[in-house]
């Protein structure tokens, strides 16, 4: 990893290439083909900064040497005024372990909260098993699926009271 810190920021325009390749590398890397129910499949992948531009949303990225190394963010759950969900967290190899996942889901708490979300939830896959050491550190239970998230393949569903 470079000696320069990384910054986290909102997401621009600019970014949504970026961003895209990251979540594309990582899906492969865990085998989560866009053929099935995964983020990678979703026809919004290479415009999401418009996607989080809607109200109560927001998605930042975590930049390193002018690169863009991983992101994160937060919409409203379709159908619900009080939950939101935390969407589209990934990290290149090479930053994980660092932190960096936990730091990005404190600011996505905070910012939920600020939008008078109630809790937050998610939808995971078994295969994720870092993501799903941090979610369960993060204070994450499992749940019932909630919404049409369009994310059928993934079997794990999380929730949280901000």
């Amino acid at each position: 990893m470079s000696s320069a810190s990384p910054v986290i920021r909102r997401l621009t325009a600019n970014d949504d290439a970026g961003i895209a390749k990251v979540i594309r590398l990582v899906s492969a890397e865990y085998g989560l083909t866009p053929d099935k129910g995964f983020s990678v499949a979703d026809k919004t992948l290479d415009t999401l900064s418009q996607v989080y531009s809607s109200d109560r949303a927001c998605y930042w990225v975590i930049e390193l040497d002018g690169k863009i190394i991983g992101g994160a963010g937060v919409a409203p759950l379709a159908g619900q005024t009080s939950i939101c969900e935390l969407q589209k967290m990934y990290f290149l190899p090479e930053v994980r372990g660092k932190g960096l996942a936990k730091t990005l889901s404190n600011l996505a708490f905070e910012f939920a909260k600020k939008q008078g979300f109630i809790q937050i939830y998610l939808e995971t896959t078994a295969v994720l098993v870092e993501a799903l050491a941090l979610y369960n550190t993060l204070g994450f239970d499992r749940c019932q699926h909630l919404g049409e998230t369009g994310h059928d393949a993934c079997e794990i569903a999380m929730i949280k009271t901000l």
